[in-house]
């Protein structure tokens, strides 16, 4: 698999050009469809599935945004570069069939022209997506918007006129659309005041997340907030809702960083560089301590107590930091017990080379 053929490797949203970038990592949005005609789901079979990935293939030629789109065959590659995939955000977990050693489905596949791509053959037919820096919600929905206009003047969609667009999952029936944002909410946290804000979050429609989405544990403060209703509403609605949570979420955001700056400043400092001290010298990490030292960094860095450390440079140790990227870097398995030292070797080198 060569990720070279992706201008930036397919991760454009690491820069921190976006609006909010140091505390919004990226916007998400996904788009849900189906071919009508062609059963969806487990109730396909391997040659349905060949069909759907020989006419998505052939749409993608003839249309103007996914002309020059680079094409990876998902059921063709192995664990490892399925893996790297999956940690660069461009495919998920379930189409990278990474939840067991057994071979993904045929035809799946991914369709990418960075920032958007498709997944083909997950849970749905297609899977449209892209990622944002920062809080760009109605930039990252216009994008996408207009591939699924193409797609949809190319491939007969499956739509109702009382239930929108069909899909295997009812929950995502309607618009089909999930827009989420990753947010950094280490104020919250040490306030303890985030059990209230995602509380309030599930009671305006509204649901949270790991890192990686449904399945996946929080950590690091890392929060993937997220619309729970795809039905009744336009798109414009949904995201016009989330983005009045989210607006208000770092607004509460902010105001604990305020607080614990003018209450704990010795103790808060002391936090940023025992993390900042920790990734700089420790000689081995595991992945889930990188990431919460690294959730210190950045709340010393939003603080202005750490200078001259990039929002960049800490995005890029997200993703670099994680198995199958130090794997391939170093020629080793995801499962190297080395890998902790390999990735304390990394971050250091990092940030030497961001501090001289």
């Amino acid at each position: 698999m060569d990720l070279s053929l992706l201008p930036d490797g397919g991760m454009s949203w690491l820069d921190a050009s976006g609006p909010a970038a140091p505390v919004v990592l990226s916007t998400r949005i996904r788009l849900a469809r189906n071919l009508q005609g062609s059963p969806f789901g487990q109730r396909a079979r391997d040659g349905d599935r060949a069909a759907v990935l020989a006419r998505v293939t052939e749409a993608a030629q003839a249309s103007d945004h996914l002309r020059s789109a680079t094409f990876f065959h998902v059921d063709q590659l192995e664990r490892l570069d399925r893996q790297l995939l999956h940690e660069r955000h461009l495919v998920s977990k379930e189409l990278a069939a990474l939840d067991r050693e057994s071979r993904p489905r045929p035809g799946s596949a991914l369709v990418i022209q960075s920032p958007v791509g498709v997944m083909v053959n997950e849970e749905d037919h297609l899977r449209l997506q892209g990622m944002w820096s920062g809080f760009a919600l109605e930039e990252a929905y216009a994008a996408l918007e207009a591939i699924d206009s193409e797609l949809g003047r190319l491939l007969p969609f499956a739509f109702h006129p009382e239930f929108g667009y069909l899909t295997s999952c009812p929950t995502n029936a309607g618009t089909g659309l999930r827009a989420s944002v990753l947010i950094h909410l280490p104020g919250l946290v040490l306030t303890k005041e985030i059990g209230k804000v995602l509380q309030g979050l599930t009671q305006v429609g509204l649901t949270f997340r790991g890192l990686y989405g449904e399945g996946s544990e929080v950590v690091g403060n890392f929060f993937q907030l997220s619309n729970q209703t795809t039905l009744g509403k336009s798109e414009e609605e949904l995201l016009d809702h989330l983005g009045k949570i989210v607006r208000q979420v770092l607004e509460y955001e902010q105001q604990a960083r305020d607080v614990i700056l003018k209450s704990a400043r010795t103790e808060v400092q002391d936090k940023v560089w025992r993390a900042y001290g920790l990734l700089r010298h420790a000689r081995r990490l595991s992945f889930e301590e990188t990431m919460n030292l690294l959730s210190g960094v950045r709340l010393g860095v939003g603080l202005n107590l750490i200078t001259g450390l990039s929002v960049y440079t800490l995005n890029k140790l997200l993703i670099h930091t994680q198995p199958a990227h130090l794997a391939v870097l170093e020629g080793r398995q995801p499962s190297d017990p080395e890998l902790p030292a390999v990735r304390a070797s990394y971050v250091r080198k990092l940030l030497d080379a961001e501090s001289n």
